[in-house]
């Protein structure tokens, strides 16, 4: 019996040397090695060549095409843009000859303030009681624009100040109001002058295309963000000659392909509101550096890139100056949990 086993051993080496020797012999297709005859030749060309199929058969071609735009694309999340609209409905109005706040929408998470008067500097503030943070906006003479109430249900205290010389400003319009917001997403939802986008927006046309494969929330936040990171560039320049007061134009950076961290957050944060998605505009202190960033906020649970995380109950951060121009190891190491991040203000 030992001797029967070991014969059997020996045949199948036998076999397996058989094989390697013929394998050798031959190609990866078959035909022996130094033989790459006509007829084979003449069958690698064949396989490139396309008839026209007749109706009942199906040709896959050897490499894939890429698929042209159709219904099949289209996700299953609805990706119709939703721009809010503000209104200065008129019903509570503080005003006087020079200035007027309109805060019939507060519930909604924004007031509406415009100044009638002469004076070419003018600041509007905002604070809510108890916070040592007071909102600052550039206020033009002319029509409403809107500003969003960001601290959530209190009383906010909003006035309107004409500038007298320097840094000295008269009050022209104050008022405390007592503000109960019915959505607490509401006023990350709207435009307000910082992130100021319309239904006719270029930007909010783009944030729809980009959606338009999506299957949820964050199929748009992580195209919106690949776009963006992807299609702007740091105008290092702009950076260096910038403004207290600056805001941008969102359609104009889109068009410009560049800007600053400001801009690009402008134009991501409008992107995501116009499709729905609660979305932060935030300025404060990346590291020791002034900076602007975005956080939003959605259902779903996920990374973006493998930077960013969404936990679906709370904002997280999400960058896209810093990812535009910084290689991934990097930002994941200075992002890390966000404590490299102090919020000064949000939009």
């Amino acid at each position: 019996m030992p001797k029967k086993h070991l014969s059997e051993k020996k045949c199948i080496w036998i076999l397996y040397i058989f094989c390697i020797c013929l394998f050798a012999l031959t190609g990866c297709d078959g035909t022996p090695s130094g033989e790459k005859n006509e007829s084979s030749s003449q069958s690698s060309s064949a396989k490139n060549e396309f008839s026209v199929p007749s109706t009942d058969e199906e040709i896959i071609p050897d490499t894939p095409v890429a698929a042209s735009p159709s219904v099949d694309a289209k996700g299953s999340r609805d990706n119709t843009s939703v721009c809010l609209v503000p209104q200065a409905a008129g019903t509570v109005v503080y005003s006087n000859e020079l200035a007027a706040i309109d805060v019939s929408n507060a519930k909604d998470g924004y007031i509406c303030a415009r100044y009638t008067g002469s004076c070419p500097k003018v600041k509007l503030q905002i604070n809510f009681n108890g916070s040592d943070t007071t909102y600052k906006y550039d206020l033009k003479s002319g029509g409403y624009e809107i500003f969003p109430l960001t601290s959530g249900s209190g009383t906010y205290s909003i006035g309107i100040h004409e500038n007298i010389s320097g840094t000295t400003y008269s009050t022209c319009l104050y008022e405390d109001i007592a503000v109960t917001i019915t959505d607490p997403y509401s006023p990350f939802l709207y435009p307000n002058q910082y992130v100021n986008f319309t239904q006719d927006s270029l930007t909010v046309k783009k944030a729809a295309e980009l959606a338009e494969a999506a299957s949820s929330d964050l199929d748009v936040v992580s195209s919106v963000y690949n776009f963006v990171v992807s299609s702007i560039s740091y105008d290092y320049d702009k950076a260096a000659g910038i403004e207290s007061g600056y805001v941008c134009d969102i359609d104009t950076i889109l068009q410009k392909q560049s800007g600053i961290c400001l801009d690009y957050a402008a134009v991501m944060a409008s992107m995501l509101r116009s499709q729905g998605i609660p979305t932060h505009l935030e300025v404060g202190y990346a590291g020791d550096v002034y900076h602007a960033w975005i956080s939003t906020y959605i259902q779903d649970v996920g990374w973006i890139n493998g930077i960013i995380h969404f936990d679906g109950e709370n904002w997280s951060l999400i960058d896209p100056t810093f990812a535009a121009n910084s290689s991934e190891s990097a930002l994941k190491k200075f992002i890390g949990d966000g404590s490299n991040y102090t919020v000064k203000y949000v939009y």
